[in-house]
């Protein structure tokens, strides 16, 4: 019988909140896809362009969101989300993510719709239809102050110098 699957989320959090976020979105089986680093550069592909594109399109749609440092690796994406202004007047356990319920404009749903747009588009150049691109989950963390906000930058900003001592490294 299959595990469970459970949330890795902040229970009682409110993930439409405003404030920073910093999120790293995973390869399915961290397969390098989206390019090489050369030089301490990251070089992307078509696929990693596609990846690039629809990141940027992502605070361009969404008046409340706001990008900053970000960087797409081989097999991965960082990247720093920035929730602005007042969500709504909903009450809170209205908006506080519900597991397989999806809640707009949060980071859970903002994520999901990036994965969902990305693997359709990359799985068309791909030829590779109904084909997992990114893996189930992925990793964020509420950042709570300037000093980490600039800390989490800087991890961003030299990841491909890192790369081969970065924790997803693959050859």
């Amino acid at each position: 019988m299959p595990g469970k699957r459970r949330s890795i989320r902040l229970k009682e959090y409110d993930y439409a909140q405003q404030g920073a976020y910093f999120v790293t979105i995973c390869v399915n089986n961290r397969k390098c896809l989206f390019g090489d680093v050369f030089n301490g550069e990251m070089i992307l592909n078509e696929r990693g362009r596609i990846v690039q594109q629809e990141w940027h399109k992502t605070g361009k749609i969404r008046k409340n969101i706001e990008l900053d440092e970000f960087v797409i690796m081989p097999n991965h994406l960082h990247g720093i989300i920035n929730i602005v202004g007042a969500h709504c007047n909903v009450p809170l356990h209205d908006r506080i993510e519900q597991f397989g319920r999806s809640t707009s404009n949060s980071i859970p749903t903002i994520v999901k719709l990036f994965k969902s747009t990305t693997t359709k588009q990359i799985n068309i150049i791909r030829n590779t239809a109904g084909i997992r691109l990114w893996q189930r989950n992925y990793y964020e963390h509420v950042i709570r102050n300037e000093f980490e906000l600039n800390c989490i930058r800087e991890y961003i900003a030299t990841n491909p110098a890192n790369w081969k001592q970065d924790q997803y490294y693959s050859e």
